[in-house]
């Protein structure tokens, strides 16, 4: 007999492990075709999760890291080198100053809701940066326990779930530029796989807009969890032996070889497109497996205070940066 317990809802219901068997698998193939968008191919996911549970949990969990970095590869194939490191050098004086001051921010917040341990920490680094990867990469240089881990992970998975919803609402509704919208959410939504989703329903230039800055965003995990290890060795923290692994960002590696190839070799220009088109699907799979990942033991663990804090600083965030894009302050 299966020593591990059914995920929930099957716990309680063993009868729906046949059907959760079949449409899971039946959501993800859904999730490829062209007519399901990115926020439809999540909010599917979330839904048979909590309501016919997910038993392939474990599964998903760990496709969904290594889909969301092969898509982003695959992006690759439609970017132009020259445009990718001409975004990027643009965007590193705001970015430095919007990491700085949303950690700070998120800090602050953290003490002043009295949230104890590393999880107010994280949550400010998944904002700052990139979401979970900034999580995962920052939790082992603390020494945080998975329990902080999972909550972080958390809030931000849910954030990410509103912003996939409401981003595009709010960028028609300030009549937004492509050009404005991918920098905002690139700027402002967590995950990588939620700033795809986001920008690829607002439209193409969006899309490569917001992908390029978003992935020139997360080359800053390395300096900073580098900095905050450094600074908490040498206030004495203890690292326990039960931290997570750290994630290495290899797929922004990735992404900017897959750019370089069909800039330098326009003959695979053609190649190029069909592999971008596959990694949009891909991509719409990932969210779909990402909400299937949601359980509501994951819901209960985030709690109010990190919720709170989170969501305070997402807003914060998000608006400032509207507000400076609107005003011409960052193009």
């Amino acid at each position: 007999m299966d020593s591990n317990p059914l995920p929930e809802p099957l716990a309680k219901n063993p009868r729906q492990w046949s059907v959760a068997h079949i449409l899971l698998p039946l959501g993800g193939i859904l999730s490829l075709l062209p007519q399901v968008t990115s926020a439809v191919g999540l909010l599917l996911g979330m839904a048979l999760a909590l309501s016919i549970g997910n038993p392939y949990l474990q599964q998903t969990r760990s496709w969904t890291h290594r889909l969301l970095a092969l898509s982003v590869v695959g992006l690759g194939a439609g970017m132009d080198l020259h445009v990718v490191g001409k975004v990027g050098l643009q965007g590193i004086g705001y970015t430095l100053v919007g990491i700085c001051l949303s950690l700070a921010l998120g800090l602050w917040l953290a003490k002043r809701l009295h949230i104890v341990g590393n999880t107010g920490l994280l949550i400010a680094v998944g904002t700052a940066i990139c979401g979970g990867s900034a999580i995962a990469a920052v939790a082992p240089a603390v020494g945080a326990k998975p329990h902080e881990v999972t909550v972080s992970l958390g809030t931000v998975f849910l954030l990410n779930a509103a912003a996939l919803v409401l981003f595009p609402l709010i960028g028609h509704h300030f009549a937004l530029s492509q050009q404005q919208f991918g920098l905002w959410s690139a700027l402002a939504i967590h995950d990588t796989s939620s700033v795809v989703g986001a920008t690829m329903q607002y439209g193409p230039e969006a899309l490569r807009i917001g992908t390029t800055v978003k992935l020139a965003r997360a080359l800053w995990i390395v300096p900073v969890a580098f900095v905050i290890g450094l600074i908490h060795s040498k206030q004495g923290s203890a690292v326990g032996s039960d931290r997570p692994p750290a994630k290495k960002p290899w797929f922004i590696l990735g992404f900017l070889a897959m750019a370089a190839l069909v800039t330098w070799i326009p003959s695979l220009q053609g190649i190029g497109h069909y592999v971008e088109g596959g990694a949009k699907r891909a991509l719409v799979l990932t969210l779909f497996l990402i909400g299937s990942n949601l359980t509501r033991a994951t819901i209960r663990s985030v709690g109010i205070k990190p919720l709170i804090q989170g969501s305070v600083l997402w807003v914060v965030v998000a608006s400032a940066t509207l507000a400076a894009i609107l005003a011409g302050w960052i193009l």
